[in-house]
């Protein structure tokens, strides 16, 4: 009996292993699509459209829900962008059910009176969520291109001159910039999602496009050709990542996405865990619901199968947390079941390839890319410190998306839950006693504790088993736990 149990420990350990090694094998596939682009890329002009030219009418959609802290300022910025006035509209898609809807009422008729073109359209039933804003407000819209801005962007004043020009190219469906981060350096937890999201926006999207594999729209900071998305068949709330969705419908289509890696569109990062864990579990969950709709119609197209296989990568990639969930649980009793079976551990040495493909990846996005405006030593000791932190963090989130992953496998449906944000932007602003914080405590952030205290026991029985090869990856996982788990408390809300 105790001999079988080893082995199924064992096997599923191994399982989760392949499954994080494949995964990250794929994101040093993509690592080379994006060298090799910089390489023979080097002196590549960005194009930029005259305000004096023909240019065409853009609808500017900004989805609301609940943003006291930051519509206003939104809103400001994109009047100031410097296309010509009678050549875009505004729309505010405010679902709100709070003083919102008040701020953006107010801002509405301050621009008005300055002879902006400016609406705002209020729903009171949320039906479909931000999904379903934007296909309700499609039938308001006048402009032959959409753009699209979440209510914490901050977009810079040349952002239509900059986008708008790449539709002359009638294939290209969408135009998506890269995501700028205004308060990375406002905390811990801010600096490590600036670290993930650095690697999403330079290697994974550049490297897609330079692959001719299939990218995607991130729901906001971008721009739709109309067309485009009345082809691929609208926006759809079957998932929670809606953007995801519509982006490989409208490629599956044969429309293209353009992405601009170094035309950055400001924005705020969740300020506190618990906004931070919101924000996971919908891009999670949402990714699984992608996968399970979309999966079938990428293999049963005509895709090459190369797109096909880096198309499931990016569809599943969600998926990786559950694996890194399940090779941490079972990595505590492998160690009593390696001396029952009298398997060595040099097998594992294997997987170090998938260590080694995730460093260089995060390496590339977060030091040597030409983006960073610090100096090349100063990037280098910041990722040597940071990155163990991030693994330890990314780990500490697993069960929490793995909870998310699975539930958009099996197709359970949930609301779209909204990242709160603050207003956020230098190191004296504080989300304290501010509205919108969580402040009931799941059961999620206690299995998380129990968590931290299971991989000390690990730990304790690694030394007592004089097993070393997984001392270092139990004390990330007590770590991460650990302090997933104390800051998902400590940044409650009580009132």
């Amino acid at each position: 009996m105790w001999t079988t149990l080893a082995y199924i420990t064992l096997a599923i350990y191994v399982i989760a292993l392949l499954y994080i090694t494949a995964y990250c094998l794929l994101q040093f596939h993509l690592l080379y699509y994006y060298k090799r682009f910089n390489w023979t890329n080097k002196n590549l002009q960005y194009l930029k459209a005259n305000a004096n030219e023909k240019l065409p009418f853009v609808t500017i959609q900004l989805p609301i829900f609940n943003e006291m802290y930051v519509v206003e300022r939104l809103v400001d910025k994109i009047v100031e962008f410097d296309y010509p006035k009678d050549k875009f509209e505004i729309h505010i898609l405010d679902d709100s059910i709070d003083e919102t809807v008040e701020i953006s009422r107010r801002k509405v008729e301050e621009y008005k009176a300055k002879g902006f073109n400016i609406e705002m359209f209020h729903r009171t039933d949320r039906k479909g969520f931000k999904a379903g804003a934007l296909k309700e407000a499609m039938v308001h819209a006048k402009g032959e291109f959409i753009a699209i801005f979440d209510a914490d962007f901050l977009p810079r004043k040349d952002f239509l001159l900059s986008t708008i020009p790449y539709f002359k190219n009638e294939e290209i469906g969408v135009v998506q910039t890269r995501w700028e981060h205004i308060n990375q350096n406002y905390s811990m937890l801010t600096r490590l999602q600036a670290m993930q999201l650095n690697v999403h926006f330079t290697v994974e999207q550049l490297g897609r496009q330079a692959g001719n594999c299939l990218l995607q729209f991130n729901g906001t900071a971008g721009v739709w050709r109309r067309q485009t998305i009345e082809d691929a068949g609208g926006w759809e709330a079957d998932t929670l990542t809606e953007d995801l969705d519509l982006s490989y419908r409208a490629q599956l289509k044969g429309w293209k996405i353009i992405y601009l890696e170094k035309f950055g569109s400001p924005a705020e990062l969740p300020a506190e865990m618990n906004g931070l864990k919101s924000q996971q579990f919908r891009w999670m969950k949402g990714g699984a619901e992608n996968a399970r709709k979309l999966l079938p119609v990428v293999w049963r197209s005509e895709l090459t199968l190369s797109k096909k296989m880096h198309a499931t990568g990016h569809l599943m990639a969600s998926g990786v947390f559950l694996f890194v969930f399940l090779a941490g649980v079972f990595s505590v009793p492998l160690m009593f079941a390696l001396q029952v079976v009298g398997v060595d551990t040099d097998f594992m040495k294997y997987f170090l390839l998938a260590t080694l493909s995730v460093t260089l990846v995060y390496y590339v996005a977060n030091v040597q890319a030409e983006l960073h405006k610090e100096s090349y030593l100063k990037m280098l000791f910041k990722f040597i410190f940071l990155f163990p932190v991030f693994l330890a963090l990314s780990m500490g989130l697993s069960l929490h998306n793995s909870i998310a992953v699975i539930q958009g496998y099996i197709g359970k449906k949930s609301p779209f839950i909204r990242t709160p944000k603050f207003n956020i932007q230098g190191l004296r602003d504080s989300f304290k006693k501010q509205n919108y914080l969580a402040t009931k405590l799941p059961m999620t952030t206690i299995f998380e504790g129990v968590l931290a205290i299971y991989f000390l026991f690990g730990i304790i029985a690694g030394i007592y088993l004089q097993n070393n090869p997984f001392f270092y990856f139990h004390i990330l996982l007590m770590l991460g736990y650990g302090t997933i788990c104390f800051y998902s408390i400590r940044h409650l809300g009580y009132k």
